[in-house]
């Protein structure tokens, strides 16, 4: 059996303001069939255990008030915002290993001019990869 150890550093302040501000934003508007997690841990597999950033669940579905831990069916949403000392953890690892245990959205927060911005990914079930889910198209009507 082979493990590895990830360190995890100090959040910067962005870091810190930007997962609260997510965290807020999903709590407030999501169904009451939802509910949202900060940091809590993930089990994928039997030797992945992850924290997103922020991740959205089906209400009930934290093994009661001593839960530790969420399950994959359970999940709904996956955020990561990305920090510059976990850059490559956050657009490429986590991304593959989320996807492999089925979750089906995932959201990267990346900061660009001092703002963050959600890029969005749906998972191709056959493919069991994320992707860009296509524009929504208005179509005037006459």
């Amino acid at each position: 059996m082979y493990a590895s150890l990830v360190f995890a550093s100090a959040q910067t302040v962005y870091h810190s303001l930007t997962v609260g501000l997510l965290e807020r934003a999903l709590a407030e508007q999501a169904p009451h069939a939802f509910d949202v997690y900060r940091s809590f841990s993930l089990t994928l597999d039997r030797r992945n255990r992850l924290e997103p950033d922020v991740l959205v669940a089906r209400a009930g579905a934290d093994l009661g008030p001593k839960g530790t831990r969420l399950l994959p069916d359970d999940v709904c949403l996956v955020a990561e915002v990305v920090a510059e000392d976990s850059a490559e953890r956050d657009r490429d690892a986590k991304p593959r290993k989320y996807a492999a245990a089925g979750i089906v959205h995932l959201w990267r927060v990346e900061e660009e001019d001092a703002l963050p911005v959600v890029h969005t990914y749906a998972l191709d079930p056959a493919t069991r990869t994320y992707a860009r889910p296509p524009a929504s198209s208005t179509t005037a009507s006459s």
